[in-house]
């Protein structure tokens, strides 16, 4: 898409000036190193898990489970409600804290090495390597005319790409329908239309970000590009070119001294460039479209290691160093200052909160909800009964016998209701009716407290509030 603006020149001359950039296919080289090893090292973790978690199975039904209709979600033996948001919650300010903290000590490592985007983006190049080839490959296929063998690379990378993008929307359907029930269904063709939705989206979304749009998602479409600088400072470990070592660049051979040839050990051989999958030259600064994969650093130092440099010239650094020529022990002293500290101190203290409440939670959830159809009523020997609805909500994986008790006014007793059998991980609503006897309780509104606990587990008990009418 283009938008014109037009200019006039001294002579009177009019022209256009294109106000958006026309996308220049990006073509990322092959890289191996350290960096490349860690990246992948995190591709193979994050699919594991993310492939395998949905087939792990506890008590009988998938240890990850997000019943959405029954308004459940298992982790493994912890079943949550809707009540429970608040563990969400929690959750995700300590993945906001985990952010800021590794931004702030090492730039964008989550972008780089985590983040699904270039995730899978790294699992489809490698898909489109293995079929195309490597760069000059490609490079050169796709200015060939259309051909049957062109055509039949084409489709083959296509199909797998296709083939990993709906088994990613199945496995992500798996997590809320149950992946061997949602297998079953699709074999059987009675896949339910939001599951046959949720499929087709996710998996066309893996297939257009992953296969065509790539760079274009983490440029123009992920907020974090934009505020990342807001989380820096000059003590940041950065991806960067040392121009003092490296400068003035140019060709050379192996043998030459770059010394005699007024040369620094940049040999401008763009590695650093064809291996960027966003298509930057780090040597030109930190850019925002720089997502901290550190495929330039791998590249480089393969050249250096030919050349019989010393590797280095693209490093991860920080200002201060960089501008200073400290060494690596000064840079990680610097590593530990106030923002570091603070973000750590406030994510160890969320996670440990978070964790300890889980482990300490009860079991058991009670909603007490009265009688909107009447507020008391005279029952026999003259006594006054208000009735409730207790919603129970057994958490645990055993079944359980609840016993309800009331307290709060004197001689107030449980006429109706007082035990309840509840299912594991079910709700049940129990109908229960309250009296006291007439002159207890004063006119109007009075506070009872409902006890409920678990018959063989006195431990596992709630305490909820709610009122008892009392007519003039």
């Amino acid at each position: 898409m283009k938008s014109p603006l037009k200019t006039e020149g001294p002579g009177g001359d009019t022209g256009e000036v294109d106000l958006y950039e026309v996308r220049r296919k990006i073509y990322p080289r092959a890289v191996t190193g350290l960096f490349a090893g860690w990246r992948w090292g995190m591709v193979w973790l994050t699919q594991l898990i993310f492939y395998g978690l949905p087939w792990l199975t506890w008590n009988d039904r998938p240890a990850i489970l997000f019943e959405l209709a029954a308004r459940r979600f298992y982790l493994f033996g912890v079943v949550l409600y809707p009540q429970d948001f608040i563990y969400l919650t929690g959750l995700l300010v300590i993945s906001a804290l985990s952010l800021f903290l590794f931004t702030a000590i090492a730039g964008r490592l989550w972008c780089g090495y985590a983040c699904p985007q270039t995730v899978y983006t790294e699992i489809f190049m490698w898909i489109e390597r293995q079929v195309e080839g490597d760069r000059p490959k490609r490079i050169k296929l796709d200015r060939e005319p259309m051909s049957a063998r062109k055509f039949g690379l084409k489709a083959a990378k296509h199909g797998l790409w296709l083939a990993v993008a709906v088994w990613t929307g199945i496995t992500f359907v798996g997590y809320f329908t149950g992946i061997r029930t949602l297998l079953a269904e699709i074999a059987t063709i009675s896949m339910g239309p939001w599951e046959l939705f949720w499929v087709g989206f996710y998996s066309f979304a893996t297939y257009g970000n992953a296969g065509f749009m790539r760079e274009q998602v983490c440029k123009y479409m992920c907020p974090y590009a934009r505020f990342q600088s807001a989380m820096f400072d000059r003590d940041t470990m950065i991806i960067t070119y040392d121009p003092v070592r490296g400068e003035p660049r140019g060709p050379r051979s192996r043998k030459a001294d770059p010394k005699a040839l007024g040369l620094g050990d940049c040999t401008a051989c763009n590695v650093c460039v064809e291996v960027c999958p966003t298509g930057i030259d780090i040597r030109k600064g930190l850019q925002y479209e720089c997502i901290g994969c550190a495929a330039c650093i791998d590249g480089c130092d393969k050249v250096m290691d030919r050349m019989g440099y010393p590797r280095g010239l693209i490093r991860y650094d920080t200002e201060n160093g960089m501008a200073n020529r400290w060494s690596r022990q000064q840079l990680f002293r610097r590593a530990v200052r106030p923002r570091v500290l603070v973000y750590s101190g406030v994510l160890l203290a969320m996670t440990i909160a978070l964790f300890a409440h889980m482990a300490l939670r009860t079991p058991l959830k009670v909603d007490v909800i009265r009688d909107r159809g009447a507020l008391a009523r005279e029952v026999e020997d003259g006594m006054i009964e208000n009735v409730y609805r207790l919603q129970v909500i057994n958490t645990s994986e055993t079944g359980r016998r609840f016993r309800i008790g009331v307290e709060g006014i004197e001689s107030v007793f449980v006429a109706a209701g007082a035990e309840a059998e509840v299912e594991r991980s079910a709700t049940r609503m129990v109908p229960v009716r309250v009296r006291t006897k007439p002159g207890n309780g004063k006119p109007g509104s009075n506070t009872v407290v409902f006890l409920i606990e678990a018959v063989d587990d006195p431990s596992v008990a709630v305490r909820e509030k709610s009122t008892f009418f009392i007519p003039r």
